[in-house]
C-alpha cells in the first residue's frame, strides 16, 4: 500500500498516546486496530511506532508524571518548531514541553492553546508523519472541543494558517473545519455547554474502523469502556470509547 507523504503545513501529521502503563496500552490498541508496534531504541526513551498494514499511524509512549497522562495528542505540522512556538506564546498559548530535537526524526514541542487545550508541533526531518489516514486503523478525523470557540478559531488560524469554513453557526450548534474546502483534515466545535464542569478543551482523535459496533464490543472484551454508543449523522456512523486506563478516544466507521 502506498504511503501517505504529503501533509499539509499546519494541520494534524501525527498523534501519540501518553500511557501511564505502556504495557497495558500497546496490548489494547494494537489488539483492537490490528496494529503492530515498533519499539525504538533505548535513546528514543523505548517510544513505540503503531503501524497498520506496515504503515505508521500513530505513536506512544510512557507518560512524563501526570502531565497529559493517559491522554492522546495531536501534532500539527510546522516548517521550524521553534518559531511556531514563540509564535503561538506571543499568541496567548502556554508552553508545557519546549522545542526539543528528536533524534533525526524531526523537532516537536507540546502547547496549551489559549482556550487551555494540548497541541503538539512537529517539524518534521527524517519523519513527516502518519502514513495513511482516513481508513481502517488510521487516523480518520481530529477535533476541537472548545471552550472559548472565537479566541481559540482565532489561535490556529493565526499560528498556523488555517483556512476554515463554518459547518454550524447557532446557539445549538458552533462548528467550523480547517483544510482547503471540499478536503477538511478536523474541525473546532464550541463545547461550552456541553462539557461537564470541570472539564477543560481538549483535542480528540477518531480512529477509522470497518464496523462500529463490531470494534465497540472489542474494545469491551479488552477491558475499555464505552462512553456513546455508536451514533448516526450526516457525517458517518461514529462511537466513542475509553481504554483500560481511561484514555478517551473515537471511532469512525469508515466507508
Amino acid at each position: 500500500m502506498t504511503a501517505l507523504t504529503n501533509h499539509r503545513l499546519g494541520e494534524p501529521c501525527w498523534v501519540d498516546y501518553a500511557s501511564s502503563d505502556l504495557d497495558v496500552s500497546r496490548e489494547f490498541y494494537t489488539s483492537l486496530f490490528g496494529w503492530t508496534a515498533d519499539v525504538a531504541p533505548p535513546e528514543y526513551g523505548g517510544y513505540v511506532t503503531m503501524r497498520s498494514n506496515g504503515r505508521a499511524v500513530a505513536g506512544m509512549g510512557s507518560a512524563m508524571g501526570d502531565m497529559q497522562r493517559d491522554t492522546w495528542t495531536t501534532y500539527l505540522l510546522v516548517e521550524d518548531a521553534a518559531n511556531t512556538e514563540r509564535t503561538a506564546v506571543d499568541s496567548h498559548a502556554q508552553v508545557s514541553a519546549p522545542t526539543m530535537t528528536v533524534g533525526d526524526r524531526g523537532s516537536m514541542a507540546v502547547l496549551a492553546d489559549p482556550g487551555g487545550a494540548a497541541i503538539g508541533i512537529w517539524e518534521p526531518e527524517g519523519f513527516r508523519g502518519f502514513e495513511a489516514v482516513a481508513e481502517v486503523g488510521a487516523p480518520a478525523w481530529h477535533e476541537l472541543y472548545a471552550r472559548d470557540f472565537l479566541a481559540q478559531l482565532d489561535f490556529y488560524t493565526t499560528v498556523f494558517g488555517w483556512s476554515t469554513q463554518v459547518l454550524g453557526d447557532t446557539a445549538d450548534f458552533r462548528y467550523s473545519t480547517f483544510g482547503p474546502e471540499g478536503s477538511p483534515a478536523g474541525g473546532v466545535f464550541d463545547a461550552d455547554k456541553t462539557l461537564p464542569d470541570g472539564v477543560p478543551s481538549h483535542w480528540t482523535i477518531y480512529f477509522g474502523v470497518e464496523d462500529a459496533d463490531t470494534a465497540c464490543a472489542r474494545a469491551v472484551e479488552l477491558g475499555g469502556t464505552v462512553i456513546r454508543d455508536p451514533w448516526v449523522s450526516e457525517f458517518g456512523r461514529f462511537a466513542q470509547a475509553n481504554d483500560p486506563l481511561g484514555g478517551m478516544f473515537l471511532l469512525h466507521q469508515v466507508r
